[in-house]
C-alpha cells in the first residue's frame, strides 16, 4: 500500500483534535510555558546516558570482580532502556528543543545504544504515530509470524502461547536491532521509497548504517574483551544480559499503550480510506496506565501518557501529566473514549490477556 493513498476519514469527530490543540497551546501561553525541554529534562538527559556510559567504563577500568562487572552490565540495561524511553525518543520526534540541529545531535543518541535514527524514524514516526494499530500500515503490530499482535494477521498453532513466549521475544528486541532488524528495515524502505522521508539517499544511509554498528560492536564487545578482568564469559554474558533488560523494559512499556482489550483495530478500505477520523483512531487504539506514578513516569519518559504522546508527539513529555486532564475531558467532550489503567500491572495483565485471546481466537478482537 502506498502511504500518499491511504486517507483518514473527516467525520464529525474530526473537530475533536481541532479544539483540543486550541485549548492545550492556550495552556502554554498562558502559563508562558516552553513546549520543549526545561532544566530538568537536561539534568535527565545526563542521568540517563551516565548511567548508561559511566557504568561502562568504570568495567573498563576500576571494577575486576565478576559479580560486579555483571552489575555494571545490568545498570546499563537499565540506562539504556531509560536514555531509549526519555531522551532518545524525544529528539527524534523533534520536541526535546526548537532548534533542529539539538533535536538532530541528541537523536543520534541511539547509535551509542545499537540503533538507527533513520530506521527509527520512519518505523516510529511515519509509520506507528500515523497509522496506529491500522493493519497492514503500522509495522508496530506485524512483527512476521512470531507474533500475532493484531486480528489481520494469520493466526498459527504456535500463537497459543505466545501469551507465554512473548516476554523472552521482548527482551531479544535491542539486540535485533544491533544485529539484523536495521539492515532488513533499510531494505524495506528503500524498496517502499520511505528514505524520502528523512531526506537521506540509500548509499549514504546503508553507509553509515555499516560505520555505526561496527563502531558499536566494537566498542561494546571489543573494549571489555580486551581490557575487563572478566573472563570472556562474563563478558558475553553481561553483554546478552544487557540487551535482554533493555528489549523486556521498552517492550513492556510500549506494548501495553496498543496492544490491549479496548484497542479496535482499523483496517483500509478498498478505495484507501480509514473509516476513523485520525485523532479518533489514536483515542481508540491507545491506552494510558500509572499516571499516578511519579517515579515510574519520570523514567519511562512520560510514555504511561501514551494518548497525550500520539496526540502531541512534538511536545516534550515532561509536560504530558499537565496536559492530560485537558485531553480527556476534551475527549469526554466529544463522545470519544480515554483508556487508561490504573497501575502498571494492571496494563501488563491487559496485555497479556490481548496476547492470549489474539493467540487463541481468529476473529478477536473485531476489526471496523
Amino acid at each position: 500500500m502506498i502511504l500518499e493513498e491511504v486517507k483518514f476519514t473527516k467525520n464529525d469527530k474530526a473537530d475533536f483534535y481541532k479544539e483540543l490543540r486550541k485549548r492545550v497551546n492556550t495552556y502554554f501561553k498562558d502559563n508562558d510555558i516552553s513546549k520543549y525541554a526545561n532544566a530538568a529534562m537536561v539534568i535527565k538527559t545526563i542521568f540517563m546516558v551516565s548511567l548508561y556510559l559511566v557504568p561502562f567504563i568504570l568495567m573498563l577500568t576500576i571494577v575486576e570482580s565478576s559479580w560486579l562487572v555483571i552489575l555494571m552490565w545490568v545498570l546499563m540495561g537499565l540506562g539504556m532502556a531509560g536514555t531509549g524511553l526519555s531522551v532518545m525518543h524525544d529528539a527524534n520526534h523533534h520536541a526535546y528543543s526548537k532548534k533542529k540541529w539539538i533535536n538532530i545531535l541528541v537523536g543520534k543518541v541511539i547509535w551509542i545504544v545499537g540503533g538507527s535514527d533513520v530506521n527509527w524514524r520512519i518505523q516510529h514516526n511515519v509509520l506507528h504515530h500515523t497509522y496506529t494499530n491500522v493493519v497492514g500500515m503500522d509495522e508496530d503490530i506485524d512483527i512476521g509470524n512470531l507474533m500475532r499482535f493484531s486480528p489481520g494477521q494469520k493466526l498459527l498453532k504456535a500463537h497459543k502461547y505466545q501469551h507465554l513466549y512473548a516476554w523472552f521475544l521482548y527482551g531479544m528486541m535491542t539486540m535485533m536491532w544491533s544485529t539484523t532488524k536495521d539492515f532488513t528495515q533499510y531494505k524495506r524502505y528503500k524498496e517502499m521509497d520511505l528514505l524520502k522521508t528523512q531526506k537521506i539517499s540509500s548509499r549514504t544511509f546503508l553507509a553509515t548504517l555499516i560505520v555505526t554498528k561496527v563502531a558499536y560492536t566494537v566498542l561494546t564487545i571489543g573494549l571489555p574483551l580486551l581490557l575487563s578482568p572478566a573472563s570472556w564469559w562474563v563478558v558475553i554474558l553481561g553483554y546478552i544480559l544487557m540487551h535482554f533488560i533493555a528489549g523486556l523494559i521498552l517492550s513492556m512499556v510500549f506494548q501495553p499503550a496498543h496492544v490491549v482489550p479496548t484497542s479496535e483495530y482499523s483496517e483500509v478500505l478498498e478505495d484507501g480510506s480509514i473509516e476513523l477520523d485520525w485523532a479518533a483512531n489514536q483515542l481508540m487504539n491507545t491506552a494510558n496506565f500509572a499516571q499516578n506514578s511519579k517515579l515510574f513516569s519520570w523514567y519511562v519518559g512520560g510514555l504511561n501518557f501514551q494518548i497525550e504522546h500520539h496526540l502531541f508527539p512534538n511536545i516534550c513529555h515532561i509536560h504530558y501529566k499537565k496536559i492530560s486532564d485537558i485531553v480527556r475531558d476534551t475527549a469526554f467532550e466529544y463522545n470519544l473514549p480515554y483508556y487508561s489503567y490504573n497501575s502498571f500491572y494492571t496494563a501488563l495483565k491487559g496485555h497479556a490477556q490481548m496476547l492470549y485471546s489474539l493467540g487463541h481466537n481468529e476473529d478477536a478482537p473485531a476489526i471496523h
